[in-house]
């Protein structure tokens, strides 16, 4: 597949991308949001099922294989014990893919957890010694996980009796964590790998853009808010014919990818969450439509008024010109309906870019505008990665899919102050927070090992 693409088309191509994503950032005050982290009120009182990021990249090692990652249950301080962050045994956690453009899923992997706990009444404690390995009896509350595979053709079992990595409780308990890490990992009957356990944070911005967005003259930047703390991940590495329409990745390289979780409410499984593009929830539903965002089904996204309103009208533009006094683009901005309903293609609207849409593979049919995140696979891995990704003329990066080293943040701030329609960058426009804390791994599963320092040391 040709990539034709100007310089242009790609400064508005990775500003407007973020546009949508931050259009409501302000609107909420909660101190502790970073992208879908604590985003509506009924899973701001359910961590445990609460999306919080989803990324995905061709594997930097394994050009031949694509890596899924989604994350729940954000801010975990490292020393919250003595139960930690276990996996909801009354949910599933579901990666999905809709490889067609349909805006129904295709594949979906799916996650459930159940516990081994052997501390009954006897101690409080998660360990009783030194865990230095996922078996040792001295551990004594693991998870042990089913994945699943499921198409409209039938169900999978990838993996049935998988052991999560534990919740890292510190050194004493845990001296080599990152043994347990690589115990965890699992390789499936396809070649691919799985992985489920606790991980390092590793979205990295300033969350003051809460405070009249960076304290209302940019002096509230440079904190990485989240340092420090720790979620739950699931992952999984698998060849692209396997996520490919007809398995054909060479004809059909464009997926959408979204990660949801399902709650059993006693008498069948119900979603709760949902997370696609970051911040969307945040900053694209408002607050009166967050808990139906979150249930809703990508097959009905355009079907919702009020949120593809929510797009095409972004708020803190406006919000932008009355803070900063930066001019808010004009609307409607059909350039986002393309970028987060349709996915980005000459003929689909404005941006004259073939990048992302699933009217690119040959093989699909009528495109449904939905909302997803969306990867082509033919792209192949940077070999100097730019954190502003596609802003930067680094077409593997966000908006194309998502690298745990993407600063969404800078990108979206960006398209906010008007950069997608003018061309030009607002000069000093940052969270000034670049990178993570934490170096990201070199193979799979890629995301940091979980801190076991606790976030406040005073």
């Amino acid at each position: 597949m040709e990539l034709r693409i100007n310089r242009r088309a790609l400064v508005g191509l990775g500003l407007a991308a973020a546009v949508a994503a931050s259009s409501l950032a302000v609107l909420r005050t909660d101190s502790g949001m970073a992208s879908s982290h604590r985003e509506a009120p009924m899973t701001a009182g359910l961590p445990q099922i609460d999306n919080t990021d989803v990324y995905a990249f061709v594997s930097p090692d394994k050009a031949d294989t694509v890596t899924l990652l989604a994350n729940w249950n954000g801010f975990q301080e490292p020393n919250g014990g003595p139960n930690f962050y276990p996996w909801d045994t009354r949910a599933r956690y579901n990666i999905k893919i809709d490889n067609n453009g349909d805006a129904k899923t295709d594949i979906t992997y799916q996650w459930t957890f159940r516990d081994e706990d052997k501390r009954g009444n006897s101690t409080f404690l998660y360990n009783n010694g030194p865990v230095t390995s996922l078996n040792d009896p001295n551990l004594l509350f693991r998870q042990r996980y089913t994945l699943k595979r499921i198409t409209p053709g039938g169900t999978q079992t990838l993996v049935s009796d998988g052991i999560a990595a534990p919740s890292n409780v510190g050194p004493a308990s845990m001296p080599d964590y990152g043994t347990l890490r690589t115990q965890s990992i699992k390789d499936l009957p396809n070649g691919g790998k799985t992985f489920a356990g606790q991980s390092d944070e590793a979205f990295f911005l300033d969350l003051r853009v809460f405070d009249l967005l960076y304290g209302g003259n940019l002096s509230e930047v440079g904190q990485d808010t989240t340092r420090g703390y720790n979620v739950n991940t699931i992952g999984l590495q698998v060849p692209q014919k396997d996520l490919a329409l007809k398995g054909d990745p060479k004809r059909n390289p464009v997926i959408g990818i979204c990660s949801t979780t399902d709650k059993f409410n006693g008498s069948r499984y119900v979603q709760v969450s949902r997370l696609c593009n970051p911040l969307v929830n945040e900053v694209v539903a408002p607050a009166g439509l967050k808990d139906a965002y979150n249930a809703l089904d990508p097959s009905k996204d355009a079907d919702v008024s009020a949120l593809v309103k929510r797009v095409t009208d972004p708020e803190v533009a406006r919000l932008l010109e009355a803070i900063y006094g930066i001019k808010a683009p004009a609307t409607p901005r059909n350039d986002l309906v393309e970028i987060f309903l349709t996915g980005i293609a000459k003929q689909n609207g404005p941006i004259k870019a073939d990048l992302n849409s699933q009217v690119l593979n040959k093989d699909a049919g009528k495109l449904r505008p939905s909302e997803q995140l969306r990867l082509n696979m033919s792209i192949a891995p940077s070999k100097d990665p730019n954190r502003l990704g596609v802003l930067a003329g680094d077409l593997q990066g966000f908006p194309n899919g998502r690298r745990l080293g993407d600063d969404v943040v800078d990108i979206e701030l960006q398209a906010v102050a008007g950069a997608a329609q003018s061309g030009k960058l607002v000069p000093g426009l940052t969270d000034k927070v670049d990178k993570n804390d934490k170096p990201f791994g070199q193979s799979f599963p890629y995301i940091p090992l979980p801190s076991n320092v606790a976030v406040n040391q005073r």
